[in-house]
């Protein structure tokens, strides 16, 4: 078995994590923060964590 470390070592509340986005998901993404006066990123942070919460994390 190969040693794999997925744990990321973050020094600051925040972290840069790039991914890439189907384009009608990034649209509707968009449209939830116009409607919402949220930012694009704090949409995506908060339906991660709506989507994590509670689980465990390996």
């Amino acid at each position: 078995m190969t040693d794999r470390s997925d744990t990321t070592t973050c020094t600051d509340d925040t972290q840069q994590f790039t991914i890439q986005l189907p384009c009608g998901l990034a649209k509707r993404i968009e449209k939830y923060a116009q409607e919402t006066g949220n930012s694009n990123t704090g949409v995506v942070i908060e339906a991660l964590d709506a989507l994590l919460r509670g689980r465990k994390v390996d």
